[in-house]
């Protein structure tokens, strides 16, 4: 019954659409673009999916074996130590960077003498290269040399050098990625601190609103989307952490991607479980983005 009326509203509305000249024109205009996109992104995706159910080499596609690379995959002790790593990392580091990008972003959002050189002295870290950042943090972690070993060793945190145990590296890897992409996060934030109108925290104040109730009946709420925004960009690119594992640790701290990268280009033997493991990645990545789009709201603030 009501099935009609909606598809001929759809179609309607396609119609409209499409009969608008500037909109088809515009429609004309993008699909280069989008051919572009299907052809150097979309392809080599759905091909890796495609190779995911067969025993794969570089060679050839091989014999059609389901989802058997999958639960090899998740066999994998080299697979779930990366696993592990990567949302362990990705959780604690993003973590750690939102609640010190707010407390920076609030703290330079504020009229003061010297502003604009605090902004660019905190941009600093983010401006290295992630390995010179890794190999630098690298060095002051060495055994003999090493001033945050010299001093944890001192003051008996640890007993053991950090660059040998799986768990301080891991630790040492999220303190390195919190100091170098902590100013990314304050960034963000801050464009949306500077977005919120003053008249508001004026109108607050004369009704009496203390400092925490403007912070969370006005501040958090206005600043939902640029938080959500900054969140999703930090997740999405902890969770493919590749370079700052290997730099740092010296290719023993295990990832997802350093997984994959072992199994696709230095041993091709495990190739079919390498594609697997990207094709598990991509999904959950694709996964963690819609969970911040639709579960988080993001679409209702951009809407609104």
């Amino acid at each position: 019954m009501t099935t009609a009326p909606t598809e001929r509203k759809k179609r309607g509305a396609l119609r409209e659409e499409f009969g608008n000249p500037e909109r088809r024109t515009a429609y004309y205009m993008i699909l280069p673009a989008l051919f572009i996109i299907l052809v150097v992104a979309f392809y080599p995706i759905a091909y890796s999916f495609y190779l995911s159910f067969f025993q794969a080499n570089v060679n050839n596609v091989g014999n059609f074996v389901g989802l058997q690379n999958y639960v090899s995959m998740f066999q994998n002790s080299e697979f779930l130590d990366g696993l592990r790593n990567t949302v362990i990392f990705t959780g604690v580091s993003v973590f750690f960077e939102f609640m010190i990008g707010l407390t920076i972003a609030l703290a330079i959002n504020r009229a003061f003498r010297g502003r604009g050189l605090v902004r660019a002295a905190i941009l600093v870290p983010w401006a290295f290269p992630t390995v010179i950042s890794a190999v630098m943090w690298r060095l002051m972690f060495q055994d003999q040399v090493g001033i945050i070993q010299y001093v944890a060793s001192a003051l008996n945190i640890i007993s053991q050098p950090i660059l040998s145990d799986q768990t301080l590296l891991l630790i040492g890897a999220i303190m390195v990625d919190t100091w170098k992409t902590t100013p990314f996060m304050a960034l963000l934030l801050l464009a949306g601190l500077q977005t919120i109108p003053g008249d508001v925290y004026e109108a607050a104040k004369v009704d009496g609103a203390s400092v925490m109730q403007r912070f969370f009946r006005i501040t958090l709420p206005l600043l939902k989307p640029a938080i959500l925004v900054a969140v999703l960009f930090r997740t999405l690119d902890a969770y493919r952490i590749y370079d700052l594992f290997w730099a740092m640790s010296n290719r023993e701290l295990e990832s997802l991607s350093t997984f994959v990268y072992k199994a696709v280009r230095i041993s091709q033997l495990n190739f079919p479980i390498g594609n697997a493991a990207s094709v598990f990645i991509f999904l959950t990545a694709f996964l963690l983005a819609l969970f911040f789009i639709k579960g988080l709201g993001m679409q209702t603030s951009t809407e609104e």
